[in-house]
């Protein structure tokens, strides 16, 4: 009886796990520095998920980079500091992008920028598409009600880096293009890779 028991005890566990982990797409991130593996959370962050997705489903990331890389080093112009890497189509790429897609605040999902976890860049709420960062350490401040933006309303992390974080710091230390010498406080280049990292495909795990 109480192998019956333990057994039973064992399957019900095993079947928790299976059923906790059954909205989580995972999806494998070919760089040129190595693999990252992210689980993305459909049900937590549906509408960012899908958008995220949607771009994998269609290899509209085959081949973009990441090109931005944010640094205690190279935000002199900003006071709340933040460090993240930054990737997707680019800023001024128009082709291949989607419409944009409504803000999800951190508030509404009960995600939070944490250490590996992927975010959607934007500028005003309601405007991120394409462009995506990782998080290099915890960053609270990129949170709903966090300081990074005056709006207050945050970013919209969607999912984390589960393996190859050693990849993520390995981007985040490139080199960057420098401010000119003389520059005012608000010039905001110095973030940029002088050579970006290569993302051979985006895949999900089948």
């Amino acid at each position: 009886m109480v192998k019956t028991i333990t057994l039973f005890s064992f399957l019900c566990a095993a079947f928790s796990v299976i059923y906790a982990r059954a909205d989580v797409v995972a999806v494998n991130m070919d760089t040129a520095f190595g693999l990252v593996v992210i689980e993305v959370y459909p049900e937590k962050a549906p509408v960012t998920a899908a958008n995220f997705l949607r771009y994998v489903d269609a290899g509209r990331y085959d081949r973009a980079s990441f090109y931005r890389v944010v640094r205690m080093d190279n935000q002199a112009q900003n006071k709340i500091k933040i460090e993240v890497i930054q990737g997707g189509l680019g800023m001024e790429a128009a082709e291949g992008r989607f419409p944009d897609i409504a803000h999800e605040t951190t508030k509404a999902t009960g995600l939070k920028h944490v250490d590996g976890a992927i975010s959607m860049g934007r500028l005003a709420p309601g405007t991120a598409s394409s462009e995506f960062f990782i998080c290099v350490g915890d960053q609270p401040d990129l949170d709903y009600g966090g300081r990074r933006y005056p709006d207050g309303q945050g970013f919209a992390a969607f999912g984390r880096v589960i393996s190859g974080m050693d990849i993520v710091r390995k981007i985040h230390g490139g080199k960057t293009d420098r401010p000119p010498p003389g520059a005012r406080l608000e010039y905001t280049s110095g973030q940029s890779l002088l050579e970006p990292v290569t993302i051979k495909s985006i895949e999900r795990v089948e």
